[in-house]
């Protein structure tokens, strides 16, 4: 078992790619801390914001990949349309039910002072903007760039 561990930390695509998740969640938290005057860890461990963790992360597995693998392997296409479907997932749908949650919020606050409802509010940072999703994307073609990869 130990070896799995071991062998998936010197996989550097791998690493790489986790490495632009965090390096995009932390990015949050600093826009956080400026924006909200506060430090807020939900930040980091939570979705939706500025830059896109999903696009981020994808954007880097398919370009790691593609240096390492060609641009012309059959690896890349499959992290290439991996990456499309994230993204698109990002900033279409979750964003779509994150203004729904908001939707809802805003009707259950109308019931909830009327003394009909007591429900907790939906969360409604869910999904990204589309200039999220580029941002991030762009952070993670550049990380995976950077970091060495053939």
């Amino acid at each position: 078992m130990r070896d799995i561990f071991i062998e998936a930390y010197r996989n550097k695509i791998l690493m790489t790619t986790i490495s632009a998740w965090l390096i995009a969640q932390t990015i949050k938290v600093v826009i956080g801390v400026f924006r909200l005057k506060k430090f807020d860890f939900r930040l980091f461990i939570g979705s939706g914001g500025m830059p896109s963790a999903h696009a981020a992360g994808a954007a880097c597995l398919g370009t790691s990949i593609g240096l390492e693998c060609g641009f012309d392997s059959v690896y890349f296409a499959l992290a290439f349309a991996f990456a499309i479907v994230v993204m698109f997932d990002a900033q279409g749908v979750r964003r779509s039910t994150g203004k729904q949650a908001g939707i809802l919020n805003t009707i259950m606050e109308d019931i909830y002072w009327r003394g009909k409802i007591q429900q907790m509010r939906l969360r409604e940072l869910i999904g990204h903007t589309p200039v999220e999703v580029i941002i991030g994307s762009l952070l993670g073609i550049m990380i995976a760039l950077v970091s060495g990869i053939k």
